[in-house]
């Protein structure tokens, strides 16, 4: 039996259907709701507003539940690969050996970039900001790859443009960072995971190849996995909403690297080992910051605790929290910074004031100090963040582009001058 909402404005009752989700999320569909009344909502932020009815992610945030197509992310990071996530993601379903054996190949081969992207990188300075680079070389797909261009174009050669930004992605990523280090890029190896490759190519020299550890590897990957996608944020909707024009997925996807960047979205992680390095700068006195955390009147604020979204605890953080745990433990890395951070971690796991409030250590929290420790410096965060939302952001565009939504366009309160004449300039 269907639902309604009724709504009285100025005498009159319009009734507007309710949805339902598989999960029992509810909502009202006001799709016809401007050209039944003459109005519209006002809602900044889109805080309360569905742009969409997705099938990828569900989030509960204040129960602590994240799922990608029914799937826990408890269970994917626990048997899972990124590749066989990302693959569920895109097309819905859990791939069968053969087809993530065939996926996992031909990404493999697309992670070769073609060389003129070294006259490319070559033409910025080293001071440029690697989440710049990764976004205008996304964009550079489009010129070596003008097929994308074409919004008509059959699924199996959109199947080949995902494989390819999920190949090149890392390339560029890696390459951003040896180019910004002044060193030389480094082509991936066959025989090398996902995963493994981008280590080499982050960290291999012409004097010393990268020495790969299983432990290092795993803990990365379940921090790609862990990022893959989350829901309509600021990214996926931005991606969803340059894809609504027919843009390309690689222009798409450059748009979502663009609203990554931006330090409310992709920086938290980056933000928390600022925080323990004025920590440290300022004496590293834990108890005299967790002091002014609690101080009301204080503009402080520890980054890395709790979640706007998840009101209880963030299921991510209690994920990664045991292979942080474990990479600091292998890798044996002496630094004051993670000192101080494991001594945060412990007064706020145990001290009244955090626990009733929930403020929990998030996984920004914990991805900071695991990619501080392998040696992955601050400004790359974003980028990492990047690479591991890609699945996500190809999922959602795709999904948007399947379902022929129409192309974005919000409404707004005109608040300006109602009526003005001109002046002329010489009687301004």
């Amino acid at each position: 039996m269907s639902s309604f909402a009724e709504l009285t404005l100025e005498g009159k009752t319009f009734k507007f259907p309710v949805v339902e989700g598989t999960q029992h999320e509810k909502g009202i569909d006001i799709s016809s709701l401007r050209s039944q009344t003459g109005y519209i909502t006002l809602d900044y932020g889109f805080k309360n507003t569905g742009s969409t009815q997705s099938a990828v992610t569900f989030l509960d945030g204040e129960k602590g539940i994240l799922k990608h197509r029914g799937y826990s992310i408890e269970e994917l990071c626990e048997k899972s690969s990124f590749l066989e996530v990302a693959n569920l993601l895109i097309y819905g379903n859990l791939p069968s050996k053969s087809t993530l054996n065939n996926f996992t190949s031909n990404i493999a081969g697309y992670q070769l970039v073609h060389e003129n992207y070294r006259k490319i990188l070559d033409g910025y300075p080293s001071s440029t900001h690697p989440m710049g680079v990764l976004s205008a070389l996304a964009t550079t797909l489009n010129a070596f790859h003008p097929e994308a261009l074409d919004p008509h174009r059959p699924n199996e050669l959109v199947d080949v443009s995902i494989q390819k930004l999920l190949g090149k992605i890392p390339t560029f990523t890696a390459w951003a960072y040896t180019h910004a280090k002044g060193i030389a890029y480094n082509y991936p190896k066959t025989g090398l995971g996902y995963v493994e490759n981008f280590l080499h190519m982050m960290f291999s020299t012409r004097l010393k190849e990268y020495e790969i550890d299983p432990i290092v590897v795993r803990a990365l990957e379940k921090l790609l996995i862990l990022h893959a996608d989350h829901e309509q944020n600021c990214s996926a909707s931005t991606v969803r909403i340059v894809g609504s024009s027919h843009a390309s997925i690689y222009a798409s996807v450059a748009a979502g690297i663009n609203a990554l960047w931006g330090p409310l979205h992709g920086g938290a992680n980056q933000g928390v080992i600022q925080m323990l390095d004025n920590i440290l700068a300022d004496g590293g006195d834990v108890e005299k910051y967790i002091n002014k955390a609690k101080d009301k009147d204080d503009p402080f604020r520890l980054m890395g605790f709790g979640h706007r979204v998840y009101k209880n605890f963030d299921p991510r953080a209690k994920i990664i929290k045991k292979d942080a745990d474990a990479v600091l433990a292998k890798l044996g890395v002496s630094d004051p910074t993670l000192d101080i951070a494991k001594r945060l971690e412990e007064t706020a796991l145990q001290d009244p004031y955090f626990v009733e409030r929930k403020l929990f250590p998030n996984v920004d929290f914990y991805s900071g100090i695991i990619l501080k420790a392998i040696g992955i410096p601050t400004l790359m965060f974003p980028v990492m963040f990047a690479i591991g939302r890609l699945p996500g952001w190809i999922a959602q565009w795709k999904e948007m582009r399947e379902n022929k939504e129409p192309i974005g366009r919000p409404r707004q309160i005109y608040t300006g001058e109602v009526e003005r004449s001109y002046v002329p300039v010489e009687m301004r």
